[in-house]
């Protein structure tokens, strides 16, 4: 009889419904050499900033995250328009990230750096999901990178100037 019950718990965990499911991670793609980072902030992503040599910082409302690697090189920004999310990062890395293409719900796509080596994609497993966080690795530039895609509550992401 437990066995029954634990197979029943295990049975209805695995088919559980993707639609109520609230999060998923893409695992990181690239070396992964370096010191770790995060960035994370509160509500939803407003602004992308990336130098080229791939450093980043989003913008959360009106509050920008720190930066994930330095601030050298060629400053790149974009800032989305209300309701505007990002769905999707493409890219190319070899030690470094060598390039980014963040595409948004929209259908906007912002695209950083020089395209080399190994590709990789990340998307939510979910619909209604947008990137929360990204973290990953960096040594001078960006190693490797990995993101959280969730929903996001927007009634506290304030976009005003």
């Amino acid at each position: 009889m437990l066995f029954l019950a634990i197979f029943a718990v295990i049975a209805a965990s695995a088919i559980a419904d993707p639609e109520t499911q609230s999060y998923s991670y893409s695992p990181p793609a690239g070396s992964g050499s370096g010191s770790p980072f995060s960035i994370i902030g509160e509500g939803r992503i407003t602004a992308v900033r990336v130098w080229v040599v791939l450093h980043t910082r989003f913008r959360y409302g009106f509050t920008w995250s720190s930066v994930a690697g330095s601030t050298s090189g060629q400053l790149q920004e974009r800032e989305l328009s209300d309701g505007e999310a990002i769905i999707q990062i493409s890219g190319m890395y070899s030690h470094y990230v060598q390039s980014v293409v963040f595409v948004t719900s929209k259908g906007r796509h912002f695209e950083a750096g020089h395209p080399s080596g190994t590709s990789f994609n990340m998307y939510p497993s979910h619909k209604g999901a947008e990137l929360v966080h990204i973290s990953g690795t960096t040594h001078g530039g960006i190693t490797s990178i990995a993101a959280l895609w969730g929903r996001v509550d927007t009634s506290a992401t304030h976009t005003e100037h």
